[in-house]
């Protein structure tokens, strides 16, 4: 268990310096590597996710669901390469399958059997995909799905959510604006406001090609969409004669056909990355044949990676074998109790805290109340959230720094005492700074 040096203090600064103080001496190794990375990468990184003071910890290696810094501390792997780490970091079939490709070549110019297989797959496991393309990302894969929304109904505008993340080119922050947002005309609602979307919807008829929305925000907090919500939306859109896109980039995990076979509720259109290429950069857009038709002859879509072997032989595997429907099943329940605990574990010291999410996937918030869209956090919140992301760090738990945790498939029952031990002890020793 953590020693906190000043369990006593009711200064919240104080007890974040000595968190930093704590932070900072045992990762020399990482310090180091930051004040030289900041010389030729701006900030010191090439991921902003990743930045972080007073400089983020440099992971060595990992295994199933450990990771190793490059100064020798251990830890369970919440982070999960926010969500994209599905896998963990050592899944024998998916690095088997990758040694194959390399054997055969690994940029060969050409179609080949992987790219049908693996499309098949998908188109088999998404009820709303009946035809499929792939990129390298799921940030171009929203582009794209976006574009061609625009191309099928001859129309510009987007509708969009704040607190929407569909790439760092289409981000839609709670408060303010992105300053590098891909120039499409958009209309932001408030996630969940069935009201105000199905009037901005409707005021924009006849102007919009799309509404692109996650079922369940990622970045947003991990906050779900409210079924009669997501229902609104997809009804009054197609009335309007615009195409749904469901950006299940994160929330595809939540059954073997995502979050929207597990509602019942489907999209015109899907947009899938992060884990489903096996660990390798991978995006796919898909949907209703006759919009991905345009693709034939119409609309060019080149990319010399969209079909790379590492990337198809590790989606072929991880997608084909290791990511069954029972296994996303399993995943389901194991983050719904584990999310269950932690509110419960929170609930009994009367702590302003709760965690959101579905299933695997979960987010820390420092408020009590209903939480159902994105909010402006306090500085106080803020200072929280940030106190105890060193304290899980301490603890040997790895978890976003924003406060989400992602588990992995080789995460169990057992790893996870460690995290809800690790809460109970925060909770306690931080009690007079939550009060």
């Amino acid at each position: 268990m953590p020693q906190y040096p000043a369990l006593q203090s009711s200064s919240l600064d104080a007890a974040l310096l000595e968190a930093r103080e704590r932070y900072t001496a045992k990762r020399s190794n990482s310090a180091a590597l930051y004040r030289g990375a900041v010389n030729v990468l701006p900030g010191g990184n090439t991921r902003t996710v990743l930045a972080y003071a007073p400089f983020p910890t440099a992971m060595a290696c990992g295994k199933g669901c450990r990771l190793w810094d490059i100064d020798g501390n251990a830890y369970l792997d919440l982070c999960g390469e926010y969500t994209a780490g599905l896998f963990g970091h050592s899944d024998s079939r998916i690095h088997a399958a990758l040694y194959e490709a390399m054997a055969r070549g690994l940029s060969l110019a050409a179609v080949g059997e992987a790219e049908q297989r693996l499309a098949k797959i998908l188109c088999n496991r998404f009820p709303s995909i009946e035809m499929i393309r792939f990129t390298n990302s799921g940030t171009e894969a929203n582009l794209i799905a976006l574009s061609a929304a625009q191309v099928v109904t001859g129309r510009k505008r987007v509708i969009a959510f704040r607190g929407g993340y569909h790439g760092s080119l289409l981000y839609y922050p709670a408060i303010g604006s992105n300053l590098i947002a891909a120039p499409f005309p958009v209309t932001v609602c408030d996630y969940n406001d069935i009201d105000g979307t199905v009037a901005a919807i409707r005021s924009a008829a006849g102007e919009f090609a799309a509404v692109i929305l996650e079922p369940m925000l990622g970045s947003g907090g991990c906050i779900a969409a409210e079924p009669a919500f997501l229902a609104a939306v997809a009804e009054t859109t197609r009335a309007a004669g615009a195409i749904l896109i469901f950006d299940e980039v994160m929330t595809s995990r939540m059954s073997g056909g995502g979050l929207q076979e597990r509602l019942g509720i489907l999209p015109d259109m899907t947009t899938l990355g992060k884990y489903v290429g096996g660990g390798m950069s991978f995006g796919a857009f898909g949907g209703r044949q006759d919009i991905m038709e345009i693709f034939v002859s119409k609309v060019p879509h080149a990319g010399t990676f969209n079909n790379n072997s590492m990337s198809m032989a590790a989606g072929i595997a991880a997608m084909g074998e290791v990511f069954t429907a029972a296994a996303a099943a399993n995943l389901f329940v194991l983050g719904e109790g584990l999310r269950q605990q932690l509110n419960a574990i929170s609930a009994k010291a009367d702590a302003p805290l709760q965690f959101c999410g579905l299933g695997s996937l979960a987010t820390a918030h420092f408020r009590r109340g209903r939480i159902d869209r994105p909010y402006s956090a306090t500085p106080r919140e803020e200072a929280l959230k940030e106190l105890f992301f060193f304290d899980m760090l301490d603890a040997g738990v790895y978890i976003a720094r924003r406060g989400m945790t992602a588990l992995s498939l080789p995460t169990s029952e057992r790893d996870l005492v460690q995290f809800t031990a690790a809460l109970g002890d925060f909770l306690g020793a931080r009690a007079a700074l939550l009060r």
